[in-house]
């Protein structure tokens, strides 16, 4: 190579194959600062790249955070409307309720896809929140103080999260999917999975899952890691595809698709046993604890989501996650319990007259203490 200088900067000359040849400048880089908005087309190049990536990394994850709560507008309305349908015995409402369903799970599975799986599973606390608001609606379920304030907390921990949630994507390809499941620590934990679920599905369940409410949660909760990884992986498979890129010769595609269809089937067959034997207000609060931590916890392991955040997006974060939780319990817990604002502002207020009355028939009953005629009585 060579090297000119021309104003006070340096010129390298590199000669690649093939005949060509690079040309590498090196630039005063305090005068750079000086005139980065004079002259951004002849030294900003890897700067405008790196915007460039930013802003497409953002784009990416509002694409995600958008079809979550999509998601979730559509499956959440979808059980409102599949149970008027079923109480009015409609067909009509049985099949609209099956397509916005289908619809939402749909959404939800491209939105792993766009945005990292720590934010898209939390988000899926918004599907429980449109239920509880259409129910009382549509099917004259009232909602009271406590489920209220849980749909508020809900929206404001989802918003935390998505204010503090990871904007860059870690696994963009099957190749880099590979190379991640091949990671000591996630085999680890993958083992650790499929141990503990294994324990849990022929020793315990058996023994104490129609008395436990947690035995049948917790299946679905630890495989549930298993099918959401799938998800993200097959998400970038079909991305890959839409790029016309050689996906059907990669095998991990089938390894993905036969793990999505050996979970999905075992967590919905626990979670309907989890609902037959017990209450739903318990189950869908416990249920969405367990299964979005043991989630959150797999994709930080596996996908690395957080190696990006900062001290205070993780806090944040966390504590958008704990508000859900509080929201989710607030909704459900108190289902039954029938108060109203109304009643909580009249039992706040005072009645000025009871002190009154108190102190008036304290007096009442001395003076008539002190009558002749019950002095009498009582001396008899």
């Amino acid at each position: 190579g060579q090297i000119q200088v021309f104003n006070c900067s340096a010129v390298l000359s590199l000669v690649c194959r093939d005949s060509y040849e690079a040309w590498c400048q090196i630039i005063n880089v305090s005068e750079t600062q000086a005139h980065f908005f004079t002259y951004p087309d002849n030294h900003s190049n890897e700067t405008n790249l790196s915007v460039s990536t930013y802003a497409g990394s953002k784009y990416r994850l509002y694409v995600g955070v958008a079809l979550a709560i999509g998601s979730s507008i559509f499956v959440g309305s979808s059980f409102i409307l599949k149970k008027k349908g079923l109480l009015q015995l409609a067909d009509k409402g049985v099949t609209r309720a099956g397509k916005k369903l289908g619809i939402g799970e749909a959404a939800n599975f491209a939105a792993y896809a766009f945005a990292p799986a720590t934010l898209v599973t939390p988000l899926g606390a918004l599907s429980v929140l449109i239920s509880a608001i259409l129910s009382s609606y549509f099917l004259n379920e009232k909602l009271n103080v406590h489920g209220k304030l849980g749909c508020i907390l809900s929206i404001l921990g989802s918003t935390v999260m998505v204010i503090h949630a990871p904007e860059e994507e870690e696994v963009t390809s099957l190749d880099e999917m590979e190379i991640k499941l091949k990671d000591p620590v996630f085999i680890a934990f993958a083992v650790v999975i499929t141990v503990v679920s294994l324990v849990l599905i022929f020793v315990v369940a058996p023994r104490k899952g129609q008395t436990n409410i947690l035995v049948y949660i917790s299946i679905c909760s630890v495989i549930g890691a298993f099918s959401v990884s799938s998800v993200k992986g097959l998400g970038i498979a079909i991305k890959e595809i839409l790029e016309q890129k050689p996906v059907y010769q990669h095998p991990l595609v089938y390894i993905l698709v036969g793990t999505l269809v050996l979970s999905v089937s075992t967590q919905i067959n626990y979670l309907n046993k989890a609902l037959d034997m017990f209450n739903t207000s318990l189950v869908t609060p416990i249920y969405y604890v367990c299964f979005t931590t043991t989630v959150v916890t797999c994709s930080i392991i596996l996908f690395k989501e957080w190696n990006s955040m900062d001290l205070g997006d993780i806090i944040g974060s966390l504590s958008g996650f704990l508000t859900i939780i509080i929201g989710i319990f607030l909704l459900h817990a108190f289902k039954s319990t029938n108060i109203t604002l109304k009643q909580l502002t009249s039992a706040a207020i005072k009645e000025p007259s009871l002190p009154l009355h108190g102190y008036d028939a304290h007096h009442t009953l001395l003076e008539n203490m002190e009558s002749p005629t019950l002095k009498k009585t009582f001396m008899k």
